[in-house]
């Protein structure tokens, strides 16, 4: 018998060090040729298949024994190594790959080299004329990349033919998706400007290309080219639009990522669904869990209740995604990994792409909450519930609720807000700025700010409501009942809600005016009508920070921005930079704002929840 011949390649050092990534490798022959060519979703195990003691076939064992070399590429995804392998076998056409595609299998973007004006198409077929940016996964995608660069550098797209015989400008030009060098409306020196920054996008060199354009766009306002500064501003807002939706996409396996949100002892637990690193849908969940407290609660029980069951084994994912640390983390992560007969991640405080999903979850938890809070008929049945609590011979139709807001008596403000039958209704709320009291003195202060609501209705500005709700105790409802004595409206029904001793949602305590005293009223913790009630309270409590903050911020005659602890004077002038103003940095995300020079990732939260007033 014959003994099997042993490579000439040491596999066992170079298995001993390699990655467990994505990638492809390549084998090489003696002499530096590539013999074969092949993808994996981990390369350790894919690689050492081909040296495993049997099961191999004779066409894999001889291929095996001519192996003296194996070069490796890691890539992010399995989707960009499949485009890399056959990219790779087209080039070296290996010996040992079946050639199953010709170079037909994958569209690219074709800008073409021969002419001033070049154009930027759709391209299948061999590449032999011209420059070539690809291949892409789909026509799909090639499609919407180059609507992308349409519509931010506008680079013509039209076929040779047709560009060559116009006489006037196409719809493209009007609709500013086209520059018009068909009739020379814009100079090869411009067009050739455009191209690069197109070309640039194709590279992959967005970074690059954003401070490029922000250094042009810079240079123009100095000129006092106002019109084209503006134009390179709003190619530089496309491009950061553009780059913020890039992480959705082709970014690990799959996993459910989950988040919380609590509002007026109302839950709402979010989860996204991620398979082959893609998105492809989310879910909202409203669970009743009396006794949970903290979000960290409510995901425990969720996640034991949702995936923890014999008949659930196949709906676990890989990896389970939460935005913080849980006390039962690894209880649960065996747990997990038992039902499911596998290893089961449950991830806590991710970076990168991870970190984004988590933030989306959040996100939509919270966006799917106040939607629930605000439903029509969810308002309906919780004015209902007051009704019924409150023991009322009447529903009631109107709530105003007051609350006061300042930092150590410096910018008083007190806010009204009004829920009727439908919800919030916004075009009643109103903000009044306190003067003339003692700083820090809430008592006189909601005596003004009621004083001053009653003085329009009794000149017929506004309505009357049906109960009037104040976010405090048995003192606050004493300023309130003298105002209502004075404007002689006993019919007003006068509510009281005052946080608890542990000041957390569920545990408020509710004073009804009764007589010349007030009237302990108990709710349950899950009462419909105790969550409208905390519903109403928090939206005043929002409003007035909100009017406080922004008094107080002119008082000071002083930009935003300036109030930021750790936010110097270089770092704004970075920002204002990069941002090209205050506008701007409203509008970017706290992820756009944590990629300008000397911000970090703390910082940028503190930036941004400053700017959105988040507590």
């Amino acid at each position: 018998m014959t003994a099997k011949p042993e490579p000439t390649f040491d596999h066992k050092h170079f298995l001993k060090n390699l990655t467990r990534r994505p990638g492809v490798y390549q084998m090489l022959g003696e002499k530096g040729e590539v013999i074969y060519v092949g993808k994996a979703r981990n390369l350790k195990n894919r690689v050492g298949s081909y040296f495993r003691g049997s099961g191999l076939t004779s066409k894999t064992l001889a291929m095996v024994n001519k192996i003296h070399e194996i070069d490796i590429t890691v890539t992010r995804g399995e989707t960009e190594a499949l485009l890399l392998e056959q990219n790779l076998i087209k080039a070296h056409r290996p010996p040992y790959n079946i050639q199953l595609r010709d170079d037909k299998s994958y569209p690219y973007i074709l800008l073409t080299d021969k002419d001033p004006y070049p154009r930027l198409g759709f391209y299948r077929g061999s590449r032999r004329r011209g420059r070539f940016f690809g291949p892409y996964p789909s026509a799909h995608a090639t499609r919407e990349t180059l609507q992308i660069l349409q519509k931010v550098f506008r680079v013509r797209q039209c076929n040779d033919t047709f560009y060559k015989n116009r006489s006037r400008p196409c719809l493209q030009y009007q609709i500013d998706r086209c520059t018009g060098p068909c009739v020379g409306l814009i100079s090869p020196e411009d067009y050739a400007r455009d191209v690069q920054y197109s070309t640039m996008f194709l590279q992959g060199k967005s970074d690059a290309l954003t401070k490029e354009l922000t250094l042009n766009m810079e240079t123009a306002a100095e000129a006092q080219e106002f019109e084209r500064a503006a134009l390179i501003r709003d190619q530089i807002m496309d491009l950061r639009r553009i780059q913020e939706q890039q992480y959705v996409a082709n970014q690990g396996g799959d996993a459910d990522i989950l988040a919380a949100a609590m509002e007026s002892a109302t839950i709402c637990v979010q989860a996204i669904y991620v398979r082959n690193g893609r998105i492809i849908g989310s879910k909202s969940y409203f669970p009743r869990l009396r006794l949970a407290s903290t979000t960290e609660e409510v995901l425990e029980a969720f996640i034991a209740q949702v995936y923890l069951g014999d008949d659930k084994a196949g709906n676990i994912p890989t990896e389970i995604i939460v935005p913080g640390p849980l006390s039962e983390a690894e209880e649960l992560k065996a747990a997990l990994s038992y039902v499911a007969a596998r290893k089961i991640k449950l991830s806590q405080q991710v970076r990168g792409h991870r970190a984004k999903w988590v933030e989306l979850a959040a996100t939509n938890a919270v966006e799917s909450l106040q939607g629930r809070l605000s439903s029509k008929q969810s308002i309906l049945n919780r004015f209902i519930d007051v009704q019924e609590k409150l023991k009322l011979d009447f529903l009631p139709e109107r709530i105003e609720c007051f609350d006061i807001s300042h930092t150590g008596g410096e910018g008083t403000v007190g806010s009204c807000v009004v829920f009727d039958q439908n919800g919030a209704l916004k075009t009643d709320y109103r903000r009044f700025n306190v003067k003339g009291i003692t700083g820090g003195d809430d008592y006189a202060a909601m005596e003004q700010v009621l004083d001053r609501r009653f003085t329009r209705l009794s000149k017929d500005e506004g309505k009357v409501p049906d109960i009037l709700l104040i976010d405090g105790g048995k003192g606050q409802l004493t300023q309130a009942k003298k105002i209502l004595e004075k404007f002689q409206l006993p019919e007003i029904l006068l509510l009281g809600i005052a946080k608890g001793i542990s000041r957390r949602a569920g545990q408020e305590t509710l004073f009804l005016s009764s007589g010349s005293g007030y009237r302990e009223i108990a709710m349950a913790t899950e009462a419909a009508g105790l969550h409208l009630l905390q519903q109403i309270r928090d939206e005043a409590h929002r409003f007035a920070i909100t009017g406080h903050r922004q008094r107080r911020s002119k008082a000071r005659k002083e930009s935003s921005l300036e109030q930021i602890a750790g936010l110097g004077p270089k770092r704004r002038r970075e920002l204002l930079r990069h941002f090209g103003g205050q506008q701007g940095i409203r509008k970017a995300s706290q992820d756009e704002i944590g990629r300008v020079t000397g911000i970090s990732r703390k910082l940028a939260e503190n930036i941004y929840a400053h700017l959105h007033n988040i507590e």
